[in-house]
């Protein structure tokens, strides 16, 4: 919502001057931020567990997963970076290939890109073929005697490339980590709170028959204050606390951060924030097409909203 917004600023200062303490004392903005968040996502996403970075809500959802499943290996994309902790720097190909390598409980698969990928723009079902290549790793997976936990993927991959998978991809894909007894975590860090424009989540794109069964959320959901969030359903939550080992984090949750919350949900609001990021990027969209044209250089022009990406290539037929 742009730096040092001053409702974002004034919002952490009155904060600040009133109480800032842990989630163990209990706070108004704690719950007023989690039924604010909760209007957002899809009803079955109810459950909230509030942190302070992106790296530990995705640390958090691979716990989460395999308490609930009872397994513990991952289906990653090819190129995905999911953060800086230990854990996620195993399921970060991005990162592993360049550092210990590739996990036995962790596997890639090829990420969906129809520009340069595997199945491309001129393949008669894209969405199935690269779903078709997650199943295939689960029956490898099952056939070594390896459980799938989750398929943890970014809605529109980033780092991957800025790119934006078939319509229908994610369904399939859940269809067949559900039937392994796993489930689908959604990483929206650096792509939800509204930056594709039409949608609030950008795994809306895909439909709305489609709901991951844990969202995680960093960078915009605070403007630059830390503060991360996970929903989950109450199945998984219930899972976990069974447990008898709470989730507790000293300043996840805290009133200052709810606060900060809370205001950059109403400046998305009140600055009508998705309508300008659809506007602004339908504008820059064309005008990138334009310079396509004219450069033999520029690839593939795609994306939605304020997530776009220009392809640059030696050579248009290769």
């Amino acid at each position: 919502v742009g730096h040092c917004h001053p409702d974002i600023v004034k919002a952490a200062h009155e904060q600040n001057q009133l109480l800032n303490t842990n989630s163990r004392y209990l706070h108004d903005n704690l719950v007023d931020y989690a039924e604010r968040l909760s209007k957002t996502l899809p009803e079955k996403l109810c459950i909230f567990y509030f942190l302070n970075s992106g790296s530990e809500a995705n640390d958090l959802a691979l716990r989460l997963a395999r308490q609930y499943t009872e397994h513990e290996d991952v289906i990653v994309l090819d190129h995905a970076y999911h953060g800086h902790l230990t854990s996620l720097i195993d399921i970060s190909p991005y990162k592993f290939r360049n550092l210990e390598g590739q996990k036995e409980w962790v596997h890639v698969a090829p990420v969906p890109d129809t520009y340069r990928g595997l199945y491309r723009e001129d393949h008669e079902n894209s969405a199935t073929a690269y779903a078709d290549e997650v199943k295939n790793i689960i029956e490898h997976a099952h056939k070594r005697g390896r459980k799938i936990a989750a398929f943890f993927a970014e809605s529109l991959p980033s780092v991957g490339g800025q790119i934006i998978p078939p319509a229908g991809y994610f369904q399939k894909v859940a269809e067949h980590v559900h039937k392994a007894g796993g489930v689908f975590i959604a990483d929206e860090i650096q792509v939800g709170f509204g930056r594709v424009g039409k949608h609030f989540w950008a795994f809306q794109l895909q439909g709305e028959d489609f709901i991951p069964d844990i969202v995680t959320m960093g960078k915009p959901i605070g403007n630059g204050h830390p503060l991360a969030c996970v929903a989950t359903t109450k199945e998984i939550a219930e899972a976990f606390a069974a447990t008898g080992v709470e989730y507790f984090n000293t300043f996840g949750g805290n009133p200052v951060s709810c606060a900060v919350g809370l205001a950059v949900l109403d400046v998305i609001e009140k600055e009508h924030l998705q309508a300008n990021a659809t506007e602004v990027g339908n504008f820059l969209l064309k005008i990138l097409k334009e310079q396509q044209i004219k450069h033999p250089i520029i690839g593939d022009v795609r994306g939605c909203g304020l997530f776009i990406g220009v392809d640059l290539i030696k050579d248009q037929a290769e």
